[in-house]
């Protein structure tokens, strides 16, 4: 059996699975015919469209991500985690407390790695952080002062967006020479993580095996063809606008804070400490609740 850190699965609030939207979930059940399979231009125009749909939120801003030339399709965001890894295979990770727990799963034998927290940035590091922030769906408050220190020193850094599509009000800047890798994945804003449907954004085209699987055209074309369902029926609004509400209430009825994440509430006083990821603050999630209509009140 894995040992999986601070798994949460089985919890209430554990976990961060997508919310099991009802009209999203109509849309997964419709019959689709994957005829065209063979179809050398549906790669190209999922990623266009992505890069479309994304851009096309009102509830974020971006800063920097037209500075990325190159995109790639990607089996969610843990495909675009295991190339950075491969090409920075040499360096110590580095990734702050609370974050995806997937890198130290990653990591624990195959690399060497460290908190950033624990130990000095280091040039021959590379850093993997999520924005919005895994533990708190914010921004994490040292991002900035981490992102100009890892571009005085040259440290590669990959930028997981994976919650895009499901926060609110974050500036997403990616305007720093340090960001090599910034990824987005659609499986926390749909029912769709079993799908593995995201995209990689590059500044340069390094030939590594995405590129190749991109030029030869031996992508996940099935998840393709749904991602662009998707993208035709929702915007990236749709899921923080219906259940932004909704996250306040439950937030208010067991004293948590609201998360930029609409998925989350934010435990700052430590009244549910069961729920700590390793950080400083613990993290409820509401993905099962706001479906299955779960008696909150009676966790208090």
């Amino acid at each position: 059996m894995t040992d999986i850190p601070n798994d949460k699965r089985s919890m209430d609030f554990g976990s961060a699975f997508a919310i099991q939207d009802p009209e999203t979930m109509k849309l997964l059940r419709k019959h689709y015919s994957f005829t065209d399979l063979n179809s050398d231009s549906i790669i190209d125009e999922f990623l266009y469209e992505y890069d479309t749909w994304i851009k096309s939120g009102t509830l974020n801003v971006f800063t920097g991500l037209e500075d990325f030339g190159y995109k790639c399709y990607s089996n969610g965001t843990t495909e675009a985690f295991d190339k950075f890894y491969m090409r920075n295979a040499k360096r110590r990770f580095r990734c702050f407390k609370g974050e995806y727990m997937y890198h130290k799963l990653a990591w624990r034998d195959k690399f060497v790695w460290a908190y950033l927290e624990d130990e000095k940035l280091h040039k021959a590091d590379a850093v993997v952080i999520s924005l919005p922030f895994a533990d708190t769906g914010d921004k994490h408050d040292k991002y900035h002062d981490l992102m100009r220190e890892c571009s005085e020193l040259g440290v590669p850094v990959l930028v997981d967006c994976a919650y895009y599509g499901a926060c609110r009000h974050i500036h997403i800047d990616l305007a720093y020479p340090c960001i090599t890798d910034v990824t987005f994945s659609l499986s926390k804003t749909f029912p769709l993580a079993y799908a593995r449907i995201g995209i990689r954004y590059t500044k340069v085209d390094d030939d590594d095996t995405m590129f190749v699987y991109h030029k030869i055209n031996y992508n996940n074309k099935i998840g393709a063809l749904l991602g662009l369902e998707y993208f035709k029926n929702f915007t990236p609004d749709y899921i923080p606008n219906k259940y932004v509400d909704k996250q306040a209430d439950f937030c208010n009825n067991i004293g948590v804070c609201v998360s930029k994440t609409v998925l989350f509430g934010i435990d700052y006083n430590n009244k549910f400490p069961q729920y700590n990821r390793g950080g400083k603050t613990n993290r409820l999630s509401f993905h099962k609740q706001y479906i299955k209509g779960l008696d909150i009140a009676s966790t208090k």
